[in-house]
């Protein structure tokens, strides 16, 4: 009897938000779709969004996470049948490798039998990752805050988007390799940039969890990485201090090069604004997600 087929789902995210730098994050409705089954030597095929960028051998990261996760629990990967296609757009700053990486930790949890919740999925994915804000945004779906204690555990809670606002994602036509984006940030911040962005990382859960719309543009300045940044994506600065009627205020979406846009529900037309930008920086760009996802990842048994 052939062996059943498992789908694995995992949605894109959105790390930082604004001033929430490594701590706060989203998940997007786009996914990384993975169907797998145990087979007699590993095959690997590949489609949809940035298929070309991703590897159909043993190097593929998703396969790679698998084999770190069953050494670090002394058993031995099967061999897999693994079908990847995907919607999220690569070297982006839309989590494409947050989630690849915990569809390989989910992966190898059903293929080991291991038995992981939610929370050691993250854990474990926090873990190999380095910082926990793109993949608890995978695992938990919504919008999460994160952190990683002192004992080195992943912990993180799901928060939901007031009804009365909208998030959407425009990505520019280039790449903006994440190394390259790290690279600009300083080793150390001054007293004043830290409560800066601390206080406004409050504000921001706050206003975007209970709808209050007084505190927004103010709730999604940055000192922390996006002024740093500028320089890296052509109109980044003006984006940020785009100001209009229905407009809550733009963030860097990750370590970028996309833009994330948060207005309120009935004013869509903004994200315009955001395309005109780069427009006229001369780069074209698409209006990619134009929502929250609710669910982090999701597994699936195809019945025979």
């Amino acid at each position: 009897m052939p062996e059943i087929w498992k789908t694995l789902r995992v949605p894109a995210s959105s790390a930082n938000l604004g001033p929430g730098f490594d701590a706060l994050g989203l998940a997007l409705d786009l996914h990384l779709t993975c169907r797998f089954r145990p087979a007699p030597a590993l095959e690997i095929r590949v489609d949809g969004k940035d298929a070309a960028l991703i590897p159909s051998g043993a190097e593929n990261l998703i396969w790679q996470t698998t084999l770190r996760v069953a050494s670090d629990t002394s058993l031995e990967m099967p061999s897999l049948e693994l079908e990847v296609s995907n919607d999220i757009p690569i070297g982006k700053g839309l989590g494409s490798s947050a989630a690849a990486l915990t569809a390989g930790v989910v992966i190898a949890n059903e293929s080991l039998g291991l038995g992981w919740d939610a929370e050691r999925i993250l854990h474990e994915a926090a873990r190999i990752e380095g910082h926990p804000d793109n993949v608890a945004a995978c695992v938990l779906g919504s919008i999460v805050a994160s952190a990683v204690d002192s004992e080195g555990n992943a912990r993180a809670v799901r928060m939901e988007l007031h009804p009365h606002y909208s998030v959407a994602v425009v990505v520019p036509d280039f790449i903006l390799p994440t190394v390259e984006a790290r690279r600009v940030l300083p080793l150390s911040y001054s007293r004043e940039d830290t409560i800066f962005n601390v206080q406004r990382s409050a504000l921001l859960i706050a206003a975007l969890t209970r709808g209050v719309t007084s505190a927004f543009p103010a709730a999604l300045e940055d000192r922390l990485h996006q002024p740093y940044r500028y320089a890296l994506v052509p109109g980044l600065e003006e984006i940020t201090h785009l100001r209009a009627s229905g407009l809550l205020g733009c963030a860097l979406s990750g370590a970028g090069p996309s833009i994330l846009v948060f207005h309120e529900r009935e004013h869509s037309e903004v994200r315009e604004l955001v395309r005109k930008v780069f427009a006229s920086k001369g780069h074209a760009s698409e209006i990619a997600c134009t929502r929250i996802a609710e669910a982090g990842y999701e597994v699936h048994h195809e019945v025979s």
